[in-house]
């Protein structure tokens, strides 16, 4: 595996976390983020124009968090990376336009990574051989995905949800259960006290399939808590509903790996900081016989180390972008 052993600074503003990173091959020397969670947390979800003019006011210091948390002065970065596709195209002109004053500033590469791509080369960070070919589950906010990944650029999406993401499964559940924002991490910490066979819930689509479909266990929530108004267990849907969106996800992924015949199983995106999935599909690999890798915590909410991380093998492919570079919202992997 050929990386860019130089210092990159990777910036990512694609939703609602502006964050900063200097990567050099496979380690992380920094990741500074700022999150938008108190922000966006008043009206229960992401606004994109408070997004964008969240990230003009927190991506200067957070540059300079990144960097000095690295220890690596600017004028010794030797490359940009930027996130710029898939997002919310406002909050991804802010960090765009940033890297290509930089790297026009500092004469340096500039390359722009896909976001996806980021979560699925967030694992390079970790100590362990990444095995090739595995498969690999991308669960966030707007994204449930299952890719086969052949090599370092080389994917290949092999199932989807053909509706909502499991985030936002997650995220309308706690809505409903009025547990807040983000949703994840509330249903999370209520379903400790709670008992996840209390209330059955739908898994969506039958038969011998690696989609998924989550609008049908939002509406179920819904109706449930209109069923049951003050009679209701918070606690007992919340462990239902994350049971329900855990066990959908593991079976869809096991079945991918057989189906693909994967060395390993590969867990990203925002989601992946559930403890319950990550235990969940530790002991189904374990049992099927495969590895499987996720990134720390800190790596699976958006984050500019990933980023880097993703735009170290492009940069050491000879891949540069020029000052032309676009904010697309919508990006097929590439």
């Amino acid at each position: 595996m050929t990386l860019f052993e130089r210092p990159i600074l990777a910036i990512e503003t694609s939703c609602d976390e502006t964050s900063a990173a200097v990567v050099v091959g496979r380690r992380v020397l920094s990741n500074a983020v700022a999150s938008q969670i108190a922000l966006h947390g008043k009206w229960g979800g992401v606004v994109p124009e408070a997004a964008a003019r969240a990230h003009v006011e927190a991506l200067l210091p957070t540059i300079q968090a990144g960097l000095g948390d690295a220890g690596v002065k600017l004028e010794d970065v030797a490359a940009i990376a930027v996130t710029n596709r898939p997002g919310l195209v406002g909050a991804l002109s802010v960090g765009v336009t940033a890297a290509k004053a930089i790297a026009f500033s500092l004469e340096v590469p500039l390359i722009g990574v896909h976001h996806l791509e980021g979560h699925l080369l967030s694992v390079l960070a970790l100590p362990d051989e990444l095995p090739m070919p595995h498969a690999c589950l991308i669960v966030s906010g707007g994204h449930t995905e299952l890719v086969s990944v052949r090599g370092l650029g080389d994917y290949e999406i092999v199932g989807e949800t053909r509706d909502d993401a499991a985030g936002e499964a997650f995220d309308k559940g706690a809505r409903l259960l009025g547990l807040g924002y983000p949703g994840g991490f509330a249903i999370q910490e209520a379903a400790k006290a709670g008992d996840p066979k209390r209330y059955s819930l739908p898994k969506g689509l039958v038969g011998d399939t690696i989609d998924f479909s989550f609008s049908g266990l939002k509406t179920a929530v819904l109706r449930l808590v209109e069923r049951e108004g003050d009679r209701l267990n918070v606690a007992d849907a919340a462990a239902s509903l994350q049971e329900t969106i855990v066990s959908v996800l593991t079976e869809r992924a096991m079945r991918a790996v057989r189906r693909l015949d994967s060395r390993a199983l590969t867990l990203v995106g925002g989601v992946a900081a559930n403890l319950a999935l990550r235990s969940r599909l530790a002991a189904a690999c374990e049992k099927e016989g495969v590895g499987f890798l996720t990134p720390p915590l800190s790596l699976c909410t958006d984050n500019a180390a990933m980023i880097g991380l993703a735009a170290s093998y492009r940069l050491a492919r000879g891949e540069r972008n020029g000052t032309d570079l676009e904010s697309l919202p919508t990006a097929e992997l590439p």
